[in-house]
């Protein structure tokens, strides 16, 4: 396992984790010292802790709290996989909250307005972006409590070893030719299943449905590509699978809470775009925290005649 440390703040840690353990590699148990979110770059494995199991892949995100045991396994490519980790510091978690679930949810499936983020979080990494990491890191977290406070977070169900794979190796399938039109007879076909078998098992392992996870490999790959130049946003749209550019932009917008311009102009170093939104989610947060608030018995509600 290759870990480089990318960046030390007091809120936040982010470092890069590269590990090349193959099937043959025994699994052993590990432990979290403290809160991380962790976005998967590239590869797949298997996280088992607290009696589930979860197979994450590109765009999945592995979630770990403070004196949780886990097993990481590599029983289905010899690739390695790649990830990009936030640990956070305690008063950071405070800030941002998350109840217990919240930070138990194990790990999640590739959702849309975390894998821009985690995009974005790379390009900085790797030098594309002038953004800040420390910032991109904090709004990742931040984003990470919103989507899981406000959804029940899916947990996959169990299947055998040999569907795990089928529905893993289908994931880097469409990864890889998302830019064409896949549809689910295709992919059914490439996992040598019924459409509805594969559909059923692919979602009860990824936890989310085939064609969920080419449009957010879509997603993925187009954050990249925004941050790393200058090619025109309609064809950025159409080179990694959209039909038309109102579409792409439609759906960029829902996942990254801004259009792909800002987005772009963000990764540039434009904070106030970043700034902006983060502010609104925090506006949120508090307006669902004033609005669940019970009143006071000592308030007397005022008299509107």
């Amino acid at each position: 396992m290759l870990v480089v440390t990318e960046l030390q703040t007091e809120p936040i840690r982010v470092s890069s984790y590269r590990c090349d353990a193959g099937p043959d590699a025994p699994p052993f148990a590990e432990m979290h010292e403290g809160h991380s979110v962790s976005y998967v770059r590239k590869g797949s494995f298997g996280y088992r802790t607290r009696g589930h199991a979860y197979e994450l892949v590109a765009g999945s995100v592995l979630i770990g709290a403070p004196g949780d045991e886990y097993v990481c396994t590599h029983d289905h490519h010899v690739c390695g996989d790649e990830c990009l980790a936030f640990h956070l510091s305690p008063g950071f978690v405070e800030l941002i909250g998350g109840g217990r679930g919240t930070w138990q949810a194990g790990g999640l499936p590739p959702l849309p307005g975390l894998m821009v983020l985690g995009e974005l979080a790379q390009a900085a990494v790797e030098g594309r972006s002038d953004l800040g990491l420390d910032e991109v890191g904090m709004q990742f977290a931040h984003r990470f409590v919103d989507l899981v406070e406000g959804r029940d977070a899916p947990r996959p169900g169990a299947a055998p070893a040999r569907d795990r794979r089928r529905a893993v190796d289908a994931a880097m399938w469409i990864a890889e030719g998302s830019h064409e039109d896949i549809g689910l007879e295709q992919a059914a076909a490439e996992a040598g299943l019924s459409a509805f078998h594969f559909l059923r098992l692919f979602s009860q392992v990824l936890g989310v449905t085939p064609h969920q996870y080419l449009v957010r490999s879509r997603l993925r790959h187009a954050a990249r590509l925004l941050a790393d130049g200058d090619r025109p946003v309609t064809e950025i749209a159409l080179d990694v699978g959209f039909a038309d550019l109102s579409n792409f932009v439609r759906t960029f917008r829902r996942a990254a809470g801004v259009s792909p311009g800002d987005f772009r102009r963000a990764a540039r170093g434009d904070r106030k775009i970043l700034q902006d939104r983060l502010a609104a989610l925090l506006d949120d947060e508090r307006l669902i925290h004033s609005s669940t608030r019970k009143p006071s018995p000592c308030t007397t509600p005022s008299n509107s005649n």
